[in-house]
């Protein structure tokens, strides 16, 4: 496996920073009413995401889910046109078609995520198959989480993928509840991991808090992926701090589906604080070096939203670009 550098390990903290201070300021703009309809935060799952998506090539491949801000800025996207693309406005990422739900750069592999649950990984599934076809020994990391696990796609494409040996990771974002519903209620087996078995791939339980622990597993699978032996079912253990989505200023309508004891007890072991103190210890930072970068990721948040702000709306002409093959004229 290779071997992490101080440099990269320093990116990692960045992009989990860059992740967390990003979500915040959406959340604040979502509660005050300037950024309309409901979104999702991945605060608290900082370390999975970036993880897993660090131990990729620029151009492999990622498809994320509803909980979709995460997933770019830990592929590496820019977050100006991430952070215009929540307001709609033409400087986005997808040039203001798509919004929170579904962001996608595939300047750096991100192909798109989407509300449907589980749309994503036939999707990551049909990139890596294009991949084996093609040659281009590019590995496709698909992201959902343990709701997606019991849906179709999921099991369709795992099969697939297993018949296949396509260069795949299915990394199941494992926090613990499908909105308001324990995701022990609701799953038959005790790790999704368990369902590995029946398509006779890998499937390993990783500790989502622990950024390098899913760098490691993640690697592994991406090097098996590469190296034409299929598919690796990934359990990744987290936890979202925040409810499942921000509705304004009344967050979720139903709270009573866990307790705060058990969301401060996670936060016991917060993924960026975890990720501090190991680079602490190693000496790669000081505690000025966390703080200056914390500042540095700050100011891209804070240039970002202004970036977003200032941004001009679409052109109504623009409603049907890139929907059908010979324009379709706006209706004025």
């Amino acid at each position: 496996m290779a071997e992490l550098s101080n440099e990269l390990t320093i990116e990692m903290l960045r992009r989990m920073l860059r992740i967390r201070l990003f979500d915040e300021a959406a959340a604040g703009m979502q509660a005050r009413g300037e950024l309309p309809g409901p979104m999702h935060t991945s605060i608290g799952q900082e370390a999975e995401v970036v993880g897993a998506c660090m131990a990729l090539t620029d151009t492999d491949y990622m498809t994320g889910n509803h909980r979709s801000h995460g997933h770019p800025i830990g592929k590496g996207a820019a977050l100006k046109p991430l952070m215009a693309e929540l307001l709609g406005k033409a400087t986005g990422v997808c040039r203001g078609h798509g919004g929170s739900m579904h962001l996608a750069d595939f300047s750096v592999g991100s192909l798109g995520e989407s509300g449907i649950v589980g749309a994503g990984i036939p999707i990551a599934t049909g990139a890596a198959l294009s991949s084996r076809l093609r040659g281009s020994g590019q590995v496709a990391l698909a992201f959902f989480g343990d709701g997606a696990a019991n849906c179709g796609p999921f099991h369709e494409s795992l099969n697939l993928a297993a018949i296949w040996s396509l260069p795949i990771v299915f990394l199941c974002e494992d926090n613990g509840f499908a909105v308001t519903s324990r995701s022990t209620d609701m799953v038959s087996v005790q790790h999704i991991s368990d369902r590995a078995v029946g398509y006779t791939v890998p499937g390993i339980n990783v500790d989502g808090q622990d950024v390098l622990a899913v760098w490691r597993a993640t690697t592994d699978a991406v090097e098996r992926a590469r190296a034409g032996e299929g598919p690796t079912l990934l359990d990744v253990k987290t936890y979202r701090y925040r409810e499942h989505a921000e509705f304004g200023r009344v967050g979720d309508a139903v709270r009573t589906y866990r307790t705060q004891d058990e969301i401060a007890e996670w936060q016991l072991r917060d993924p960026i604080l975890l990720f501090e103190k190991v680079l602490l210890k190693a000496e790669t930072l000081d505690g000025d070096d966390v703080a200056r970068l914390r500042e540095e990721v700050q100011r891209e948040v804070d240039e970002a939203l202004e970036f977003a702000r200032e941004s001009p709306y679409p052109e109504l002409d623009e409603a049907y670009e890139n929907l059908f093959v010979e324009a379709v004229p706006a209706w004025h």
